[in-house]
């Protein structure tokens, strides 16, 4: 399956998946129950008029406090976290059906094409008439707490880094990969990105094949600050431990600092971002001449 639905939920897994793991229900339940409802409903209303007050009023927490604490448990405001929602299935609709796009903007909460368009053309960097090429699927990268998937090998290796979303710099980053001691060796893709919850491909990308902790060195990167996300695919060789682990670390790329950063892999839980990129080519000159016909009009997102 290339992309589920977002508000599936443990109980609806995919043949093989193992069940729920004590580990991931120990974070969950350091996270205040609030939060967790507030996250649960996003997932089960996405598609309708959602604001902070009313999303606190749910879980009978002032907006300020609620902000606050929900920003604390998944590094991004709810407006960012709903927006990375909608836009998770907007792309599982794009890639699985055959909706227009006219139909997908109502199911995903949008009330103007011109809108969506627009916004999705921002932060992804190619239309959605484009998202439906059968390559984006093909390299389709997803994350979610119910939901990840990674390309076949052969995919990445052939993938090369003709996704890379900026020109590629000349700089490399070590990134040393800490996976659960219980977690069988995977196929790991590492990817920097300019965003903490990507909507478009990495600037740079690396992997490995059959890795337990240890570096992968990711070439290509330009200087700046970037933030390393990591996914690993433990399921060719899981048989009690994680099918999946994800992890994320900041990273700064400069000739004056060491080019190097610990990433520390974990369970996918359920305050984790969605997140869906694919490691396609880049756009075409049409989505590119609308990216900068749009760009003076658009606003940020949430």
């Amino acid at each position: 399956m290339i992309l589920r639905s977002i508000a599936s939920t443990g109980a609806q897994r995919e043949a093989g998946e193992p069940p729920e793991d004590a580990d991931r229900l120990r974070r969950e339940q350091a996270v205040q129950p609030a939060i967790l409802r507030a996250i649960e409903l996003l997932l089960e209303r996405y598609f309708e008029p959602i604001t902070l007050s009313a999303l606190a009023a749910e879980v009978y927490v002032s907006p300020f406090h609620f902000s606050r604490i929900f920003a604390k448990a998944t590094g991004v405001t709810p407006g960012r976290f709903l927006t990375a929602v909608r836009l998770f299935e907007a792309k599982r609709l794009l890639l699985t059906t055959s909706l227009t796009v006219s139909d997908i903007v109502c199911s995903v909460g949008y009330s103007s094409v011109g809108t969506f368009t627009s916004r999705f053309v921002r932060v992804v960097g190619m239309t959605p008439t484009e998202y439906r090429e059968p390559d984006v699927g093909d390299l389709l990268v997803a994350h979610s707490a119910h939901f990840q998937r990674l390309p076949s090998q052969q995919s990445l290796r052939e993938a090369g880094r003709g996704c890379a979303s900026q020109p590629m710099g000349t700089g490399h980053l070590d990134v040393d990969l800490v996976v659960p001691d219980d977690a069988a060796p995977a196929t790991v893709l590492v990817g920097v990105f300019a965003d903490n919850v990507p909507q478009r491909g990495p600037v740079a990308f690396g992997g490995s094949a059959n890795t337990r902790s240890g570096r992968v060195t990711v070439h290509g990167v330009p200087e700046g600050n970037w933030t390393v996300i990591a996914i690993a695919d433990h399921s060719m060789h899981a048989k009690s431990g994680p099918a999946f682990t994800v992890g994320t670390a900041s990273a700064a790329v400069s000739p004056f600092d060491p080019p190097g950063v610990t990433v520390r892999l974990r369970r996918p839980a359920l305050t984790d971002p969605p997140i869906a990129i694919t490691l396609a080519s880049r756009p075409t000159p049409s989505s590119r001449q609308e990216f900068a016909t749009q760009r003076p009009h658009l606003r940020a997102v949430a």
